[in-house]
């Protein structure tokens, strides 16, 4: 029997200690953003009922890891079928891995909605799952950054979302960040005006959602494929064609709108984002990007996605969504959410070099000889007392080999502390600084001010604390 690979599944990831402390990082940094907003924290299961997931995610629907239904459930499923070869995944699963965190939002809005806040803000940060194609900064398990505003159905709402985005990648010195926006009317409106029937309507706008990628003559072939008339393609690029070139966001959205009498209130809503934007941390990033469609098929109004100069995926995207909550419950409840994919902006950091300095590890390994254990674990104690992070040599072995551990590459203390029988017998330790070579005894309660006197700034600063559970 051969030996199952210790690779991780495909589009899946171990996180070694370092990328645990930058994924803490960012975490840290979006949640000071998002809670400066109002947002307050939220937190959902990992696997939903497979009707709460079924027919909210359009032609994503397929990217759904659904459970295998187990012991006598699944005998009972296979017992209903003569035929086994007939049976499709939704008989053989009752539930699945959550998809996204904004169907489990609008599931936990319809169940404790007389509990909550008449206008409820969340932030949630957890991973999903998608069974899709792994790709630079893409993957099947992966972390999501969402912040929505349930109960509103104003701009104001849109406006705070995009700004709370914004400012978080800013803190993140990402500063070449390009909100782009559209909204499903105008969409529905000009594919109306181009004379896509309504049932393609969906499939049409997944192919001119990749007109940035694969550029015009690509769409007009993926339409073509997909059903869409060459005279009906011709207009509906014809009419993106109108708003290019315009650097000025209005500018662009009155080329796209002219004309387009379905979509005057779509069109409206956005100049009126748009004027709302111009004051907060959103300013100056906005651009109409009329072929922006986003496949999900919840969304009702204005939506958006967040690019990077240089990158070939969004960092971020969303969109108002106003019939979802009502799918759950016993009427329509409006809202707007984005969502920040953390493992693409960990991609982006790291490629940029815009970590700061964050240290995983111990700030001393303790060294020890000729003591007995409660001696040492007693010492430990008294430092740890101090604020200091020690972890403890757990071997008899001569003081150089442990003095060599601390100061290895994959331990990288800075500092170790000795406790000897002289040590002991006063109550002190000896510690050395591992890269300057200083060293000194002193009282175990003064030697946490004896390393924080040798750390620079940026050491301390950097000390990665991630948050239990992260």
């Amino acid at each position: 029997m051969s030996r199952p690979s210790t690779k991780p599944r495909s589009g899946m990831r171990d996180f070694l200690p370092r990328d645990v402390a930058r994924r803490a990082y960012v975490v840290s940094v979006l949640r000071q953003v998002y809670e400066r907003y109002g947002f307050v924290p939220l937190e959902t299961p990992a696997v939903e009922s497979l009707a709460v997931l079924s027919g909210k995610y359009g032609e994503d629907e397929r990217l759904i890891y659904r459970l295998l239904l187990r012991g006598e459930a699944l005998a009972r499923a296979l017992g209903r079928r003569a035929d086994a070869a007939a049976l499709s995944a939704d008989d053989l699963s009752e539930e699945a891995l959550r998809y996204d965190l904004t169907v489990p939002l609008a599931r936990v809005v319809a169940q404790y909605g007389a509990k909550l806040p008449r206008y409820f803000k969340r932030y949630q940060i957890q991973p999903v799952w998608r069974a899709d194609r792994p790709g630079k900064g893409r993957f099947r398990e992966f972390y999501q950054c969402d912040i929505d505003a349930v109960g509103s159905p104003g701009r104001l709402c849109e406006a705070e979302v995009l700004s709370a985005v914004a400012e978080a990648l800013a803190a993140l010195r990402l500063d070449d960040v390009a909100i782009h926006l559209n909204h499903r009317g105008l969409l529905r409106a000009v594919l109306a005006a181009a004379g896509v029937p309504e049932a393609l309507g969906t499939s049409a706008l997944t192919a001119l959602d990749k007109l940035d990628k694969i550029g015009p003559e690509g769409v007009r072939a993926e339409l073509d494929a997909r059903g869409v008339a060459p005279e009906a393609a011709a207009r509906l690029l014809d009419r993106v064609a109108r708003a290019e070139g315009a650097e000025d966001p209005r500018a662009s959205l009155a080329a796209f709108a002219a004309d387009l009498g379905e979509g005057a209130a779509a069109a409206g809503e956005l100049a009126d984002l748009l004027d709302l934007l111009a004051v907060t941390k959103a300013a100056g990033r906005v651009r109409f990007d009329p072929a922006l469609a986003r496949g999900l098929g919840y969304y009702t109004g204005a939506i958006f996605e967040v690019r990077l100069t240089g990158y070939g995926f969004s960092v971020a995207g969303g969109g108002r969504y106003d019939g979802l909550v009502g799918i759950f419950g016993k009427q329509d409840v409006p809202a707007v959410g984005c969502s920040i994919g953390l493992e693409r902006i960990l991609v982006v950091l790291d490629e940029r070099d815009l970590y700061p300095p964050l240290r995983v590890g111990p700030d001393v390994v303790l060294c020890w000889f000729g003591v007995p254990g409660r001696t040492v674990l007693a010492a430990a104690a008294a430092l740890r007392a101090g604020g200091l992070r020690v972890e403890v040599y757990p071997d008899e072995a001569k003081l150089k080999k442990q003095l060599a551990y601390a100061a290895s590459e994959a331990v990288g203390a800075p500092f170790a502390a000795i406790v000897g029988p002289d040590e002991a017998a006063a109550g002190a330790v000896t510690v050395k600084d591992l890269a300057r070579g200083e060293q000194a005894t002193v009282p175990q309660a003064e030697a946490a001010a004896w390393v924080a006197a040798r750390t620079e700034p940026s050491e301390a600063a950097g000390r990665a604390r991630p948050e239990p559970g992260r």
